[in-house]
């Protein structure tokens, strides 16, 4: 490979979440850091480039949204997905999450009902519980090792609802969805006059064979009923910069809600925002191919070591990110004991799968963004305890 995965490096006292809050949440510093959703690799060296670049010019002043960013978004999703949008849909947007909270405020009232599909990142209902509208759980059902939907409760669930937060693809799980899925979805919530906030933030690490399908490119009724929320942090190892964008294609959805952005003065974004996008996507494709390959190696590693040393420990293959739901249940433990042992015995430090709600129970998040044989020790340590 060009770009070197297995370089070790040490995060420690960068006040990097993954590693210095350690000590905060579980006490101690002696884990295994493999749970925060962003990569032990260096960011891509494109993006940093540009940003050393910009340095050089030593005024840091107020920043207008580049040409480049918009072309760059353009074209990416034109030549990744074949989504021809404009320049008149884009809009910054600091952070997912915190768009997603934005949007809940714009497009919903207080006491509005909002779908989730547990489990499922966990902001979708904390910020939804947050913002005083209520949250509606649709779950999802694990069948034959993927997670799957069951549109007929789907159907049922979505009545009275006001909005349906999308996780596409899905996060723990890692499910990639089929056109047909996502149609069947676009239909239901088009005959129920439900609008769709798609979360899109790991579509650029879809695995092979598997393809990413924006919601809204599914169905005219689903490109003039929805948000997508998309950025290159995930993919390129990026998160601390907030540089993630959106897209809303009816023109009267997106002037509501830039009006929204406005009023409260988060729609600028910062003087390292739009060349760190511009630099992923104009620099990204043989970069970004040679980390999936490295990540889809990683999976593997990770399905074959726990098939032949800890069997009651099935994964949940993503088919997209490098995010693994583990399936311990075999192990017989409570939740509260299953998180003793990887913390305790193991000393590893995972998402707790309730985090992502109560379906999560007796499952872990495993993150495999780092070096192989960082990885290869953390399975080993669980091996032993095992």
């Amino acid at each position: 490979m060009k770009y070197n995965f297995d370089e070790i490096i040490d995060r420690t006292h960068t006040d990097a979440v993954k590693v210095d809050a350690l000590q905060t949440i579980w006490g101690r510093t002696d884990l295994t850091p493999l749970w925060v959703a962003d990569m032990d690799f260096r960011t891509a060296p494109f993006v940093v480039e540009a940003i050393k670049k910009r340095l050089e010019h030593e005024i840091l002043g107020y920043t207008v949204k580049a040409e480049s960013w918009y072309t760059s978004i353009i074209q990416w999703l034109n030549n990744r997905y074949s989504w021809k949008i404009n320049s008149d849909t884009l809009l910054f947007s600091p952070g997912i999450v915190t768009g997603l909270a934005l949007a809940v405020q714009c497009f919903t009232k207080p006491g509005d009902k909002v779908m989730v599909q547990p489990p499922v990142y966990h902001p979708f209902f904390l910020v939804t519980e947050h913002n005083n509208r209520e949250v509606v759980y649709s779950p999802l059902v694990l069948q034959d090792g993927q997670y799957h939907i069951d549109m007929d409760r789907f159907r049922k669930d979505i009545q009275g609802c006001k909005m349906f937060i999308l996780c596409n693809p899905h996060n723990p799980g890692g499910r990639v969805w089929t056109k047909e899925e996502l149609s069947e979805l676009a239909a239901i919530c088009h005959e129920n006059n439900v609008f769709v906030v798609s979360d899109e933030i790991h579509a650029d690490l879809t695995l092979p064979p598997y393809k990413h399908h924006p919601f809204a490119t599914i169905s005219e009724e689903a490109r003039m009923n929805c948000i997508t929320f998309m950025s290159p942090s995930k993919a390129f190892n990026m998160a601390g910069l907030y540089s993630s964008y959106c897209i809303i294609e009816n023109k009267e959805l997106k002037e509501k809600f830039e009006d929204h952005l406005n009023k409260i003065e988060l729609g600028g974004g910062n003087v390292f925002s739009f060349i760190s996008v511009a630099a992923a996507y104009s620099n990204g494709t043989e970069w970004l191919d040679q980390l999936i390959e490295y990540i889809q190696g990683n999976i593997d590693f990770t399905d074959n070591f726990l098939k032949e040393n800890v069997p009651a420990i099935k994964v949940i293959r993503p088919q997209a990110s490098y995010l693994v739901f583990l399936d311990c249940r075999e192990l017989g433990l409570s939740q509260e004991e299953l998180v003793k042992f990887f913390v305790d015995d193991a000393r590893l430090a995972l998402n707790d799968g309730t985090m992502f709600g109560k379906e999560g129970t007796g499952f872990m998040r495993l993150n495999v963004g780092c070096p192989r044989s960082v990885l290869k020790q953390a399975l080993e340590q669980l091996r032993v305890e095992s």
